[in-house]
């Protein structure tokens, strides 16, 4: 557990009335990222099936924000350390070694979320902290994270390579929530470049976003790190997210 001010840190496995709480905050999520496949399908099974896995911070009587992580096995045949499909991948890589007992290798993160109210107070670098501590409770020397940076969104048709090579004067990355995971000792090892995918009809799509999505091509979404592709002849839109791969402790393993 973690303390500052009134502000309590602690797994969902020592407090479990907390764990069919923790998405009572208010997030910044883009609204179509619940309708990612693996998401949709498991992310809200997480806390309840891996909670020595995820922490909340507690503000009294409130939930102020959640962190989300599972174990996974890495070493299995065919499978990689760092996947290009990210996200995607660990979190249904989880699921599928819980039910057939497979020894987790390796942890992941999955989300950091702030409540807006609680925002620039530092409570990312706790809410990090805490779940590095969490996967160490649990015999992992490393917390991975397929992390997705924060203003990416302002220029989707950058390379994502090129974005992350921008830095500030200081050296740090430009990007503020890469920044956090660097300042809070991480290591960038490669990119996830389809580490979500969310597909739909141009009617969700509609549906979702309040756009009109009639015409073929790339479609600037908000909140979307890269454009959304659209064809109506066939009457779909898909959004492959890119996100990098971060370490924190450990070290690189070939896979």
């Amino acid at each position: 557990m973690t303390e500052i001010d009134n502000i309590r840190i602690r797994p969902l496995s020592e407090d479990p009335s907390l764990i069919s709480r923790v998405y009572e905050i208010n997030d910044s999520w883009p609204v179509f990222t619940p309708h990612d496949m693996a998401a949709s399908a498991l992310l809200s099974r997480v806390p309840e099936e891996f909670p020595q896995y995820c922490v909340a911070a507690t503000d009294g009587g409130r939930v102020v924000a959640r962190g989300l992580a599972v174990p996974f096995n890495s070493v299995l045949d065919g499978r990689e350390e760092l996947p290009d499909q990210g996200w995607d991948r660990v979190l249904t890589w989880a699921f599928h070694d819980r039910q057939h007992g497979n020894a987790p290798t390796a942890a992941s993160a999955l989300e950091i979320s702030v409540d807006a109210d609680y925002l620039g107070r530092g409570l990312s670098y706790r809410m990090l902290a805490a779940l590095r501590l969490a996967a160490g409770r649990q015999g992992h020397d490393a917390l991975l994270a397929p992390v997705r940076p924060t203003a990416k969104h302002l220029d989707p048709h950058v390379p994502m390579n090129e974005y992350l090579s921008r830095r500030r004067d200081d050296g740090l990355p430009a990007d503020p929530w890469v920044r956090v995971h660097v300042k809070a000792g991480g290591t960038v090892e490669k990119l996830a470049p389809a580490s979500m995918t969310v597909s739909g009809s141009l009617a969700q799509w509609r549906q979702w976003t309040g756009l009109p999505f009639d015409r073929d091509g790339d479609v600037e979404v908000p909140g979307a790190l890269a454009p959304v592709h659209c064809d109506t002849a066939h009457d779909h839109a898909v959004y492959v997210e890119p996100n990098v791969w971060i370490r924190h402790g450990g070290q690189p393993r070939t896979a």
